[in-house]
């Protein structure tokens, strides 16, 4: 059995898995992003420790996807946004792995996100995939040649601070990024623009529900512009695959239409149809990514192999 922990600017979400990645039992709790990273890790482990109480075994291994850029071969947060308190810097394996006893092994959230749909989610068995998150912020990854391909500096698929997208200023302190355009705290300063009303991105999704033509408008900005991040994508590695998480995916009904009418206006110049597909996994996507890893990595090494003797004559 093998856990997954997702620890997200709002919640925290933790399952246990079989061996083949199915939840057996899960939890979802408030994350105490202002409390600082000690008590975002402790409320992560009392909630494990509560499912492992109430389940026959314990986890050969525990995986966590935490939100901001990450050192998983350190195993702890490098960068955070300023939603969180003392989280960038805080070693969170090592923290974890003291209270369980057992091996647990860091991503970004979005990796796990990846992993998750990778394993048993909308793109399982895809040799090439664009995984990228619309939720507070924007995220990518990417898998190549069936793997998680970090790049050289661990920032690869980041499509969300990819430039180009207007004049608007970015969380990060850049200008023009996509994140400006597709987030869901963008989507709602977008519509405030446009109304003078605060309202968050599910509220902006509602009124477009409703035919509001303002947020209709919003919403196509965001489908569109996440299409030419998509062509992007597509023109530099030749990926034809892409999978749609994070909170604002949720509206992939007003998401879909003007990504495909952008995809169909200016085709990749390969000529392969590009397919985009929203989370199956949903929610639990990050957690279950994150015990995907665990189980890849807490895999043992193959023996090595012992020449066989030549044949004398």
């Amino acid at each position: 059995m093998f856990a997954g922990v997702d620890i997200g600017g709002t919640t925290t979400q933790v399952v246990l898995c079989s061996a083949e990645l199915t939840v057996l039992d899960g939890v979802e709790v408030p994350t105490p992003a202002a409390e600082g990273g000690a008590a975002m890790v402790r409320t992560a482990l009392d909630a494990l420790g509560l499912l492992v109480a109430r389940s026959p075994t314990r986890p050969h291994a525990v995986g966590v996807g935490a939100a901001g850029l990450v050192d998983a071969r350190a195993g702890r947060v490098l960068v955070a946004s300023d939603s969180f308190r003392s989280w960038a810097g805080f070693e969170v394996t090592a923290t974890m792995e003291a209270a369980l006893g057992v091996p647990v092994f860091l991503d970004n959230d979005v990796n796990a996100f990846l992993l998750g749909e990778a394993a048993t989610g909308a793109v399982a068995g895809e040799p090439h995939v664009l995984g990228m998150t619309l939720g507070t912020g924007v995220g990518g990854a990417l898998w190549l040649d069936g793997a998680l391909y970090e790049g050289p500096h661990g920032a690869a698929g980041e499509t969300g601070h990819i430039p180009g997208f207007g004049d608007l200023p970015c969380t990060c302190g850049g200008r023009g990024h996509l994140e400006t355009l597709a987030s869901g705290r963008s989507i709602g300063a977008r519509y405030r623009e446009r109304t003078g009303l605060d309202r968050t991105a599910h509220a902006v999704a509602e009124a477009a529900g409703r035919g509001d033509p303002d947020a209709l408008a919003v919403y196509g900005a965001a489908g569109t512009a996440v299409a030419r991040a998509i062509l992007i994508t597509a023109g530099l590695l030749d990926v034809t695959t892409f999978v749609i998480g994070g909170g604002v995916s949720r509206a992939w009904a007003l998401l879909e239409p003007p990504i495909l009418a952008a995809l169909a206006a200016e085709p990749p110049v390969s000529g392969h149809p590009l397919r985009v597909v929203p989370s199956r996994l949903g929610g639990a996507a990050v957690a279950i990514g994150a015990a995907s890893r665990a189980r890849t990595e807490s895999r043992p090494a193959p023996a090595p192999r012992t020449p066989r003797a030549s044949p004398t004559s």
